[in-house]
């Protein structure tokens, strides 16, 4: 036997889609992804390719493009990836093979954007994250109502409740447009931690917040925070807090979902689920904290009229900063409220495009497994 060690050939693996409005299933499924290889190259399609094939998009390509540079699996963005995947487009950036999640995805014209990777046996699927989707997060910020987050006794229950006809339970309409209810499990926010600790000679950076719908002015406060020292905390607010200071339907993401969606982020260590609104001297001292940011945006009073952040102020640790990103979570909203029309026949036509694919996958199924006089079974 040579004494030679044989060099692991790298595995490079591709994911492509329009990931709009980019949250925690899609992070999920580029984990995934990532899990299958080496190198994690990800294909983000134009607006004009999405508008062309399911409907207006909510974020823009250089919004899409952004986002997903910054998810913490993702080694390379490709801009502009075709809609259907091909197999140039695998040899040009040296990939193995294509992942997709276990959901439909088709064409203006009905045809399956993965066909041609599937007949080249080029092709892999993870499951798709249950509980989250586009389509459903939508439906949220146009009903206003607050079905997605619990109260009280209720807040870490999880009941067949849905925020709009858009974003319904999988048995009721399509599996994939649809929503199925998201379960919290610790196994799940393992996945997604980095599993670091800061070491003792870090400065441990602390910002708080909502964090709602996770967006590039999210994004971009991150980075500057992350840039102001060593390991970077996130305190995310609980659902009632953020509803009381915030009001409406707000968080339109609950708890747990807005977890996993900063943890996905690149520049975050670590996150305190269900952080106090003010913060303590307790929490500077227990996680070291040398220094608490704010971004521009207003800073509410805390229930009792206080300032949040008076014990920092009083440490002299308290830096406002400037990313130079003013986009907000309400911005997201006005703009599904300015085009909810549009984003209301999307989400329609998508959901039936799905539902005839189904139908034809259900006939070709039938007819490859018939009875033994060659007929299908249609008894049930």
């Amino acid at each position: 036997m040579s004494d030679k060690i044989e060099e692991k050939k790298e595995i490079r693996v591709w994911c492509d889609g329009c990931y709009d409005m980019v949250h925690f299933g899609h992070a999920n499924s580029l984990r995934q992804a990532k899990a299958l290889g080496d190198v994690l190259i990800v294909g983000v399609h134009t607006d004009e390719e999405i508008s062309k094939h399911k409907g207006p998009p909510v974020f823009t390509q250089e919004e899409r493009y952004k986002m997903v540079r910054a998810i913490k699996w993702v080694d390379q963005v490709v801009e502009g990836a075709p809609y259907v995947t091909t197999l140039e487009t695998l040899d040009k950036y040296q990939c193995d093979f294509c992942v997709h999640g276990d959901d439909i995805t088709v064409t203006a014209d009905g045809i399956d954007t993965y066909h041609l990777v599937k007949s080249a046996g080029r092709y892999r699927e993870v499951s798709r994250t249950a509980g989250v989707s586009t389509t459903d997060l939508v439906g949220r910020m146009l009903l206003l109502t607050r079905e997605h987050f619990k109260r009280g006794d209720k807040e870490y229950t999880v009941a067949l409740e849905h925020s709009s006809n858009l974003g319904t339970d999988s048995t009721a309409r399509s599996p994939y447009t649809g929503c199925s209810q998201f379960l919290p499990t610790t196994q799940k926010i393992i996945q997604f931690s980095s599993g670091l600790s800061p070491k003792p000679t870090d400065k441990v950076v602390y910002v708080a917040g909502a964090f709602d719908l996770f967006h590039v002015g999210h994004l971009d406060f991150l980075e500057a925070a992350h840039a102001q020292g060593d390991f970077l905390i996130v305190g995310l607010h609980t659902d009632l807090e953020v509803n009381r200071y915030k009001g409406s339907n707000y968080p339109i993401m609950n708890l747990h979902e807005r977890v996993l969606s900063v943890l996905a982020c690149k520049y975050v260590h670590e996150v305190v689920i269900g952080a106090p609104y003010s913060v303590t001297a307790d929490l500077m001292d227990h996680f070291r904290v040398g220094v608490v940011c704010h971004g521009l945006t207003p800073i509410a009073n805390d229930a009792d009229g206080s300032d949040p952040y008076t014990v920092p102020k009083q440490r002299g640790c308290f830096k406002t900063l400037n990313s130079g990103n003013t986009m907000t979570t309400e911005d997201i909203v006005n703009r599904i409220i300015r085009h909810r029309l549009e984003f209301e026949v999307r989400n329609t036509r998508k959901e039936q495009k799905e539902i005839a694919v189904m139908k034809v996958l259900q006939k070709t199924h039938l007819s490859q497994n018939g009875d033994c006089n060659g007929k299908a079974d249609t008894s049930h």
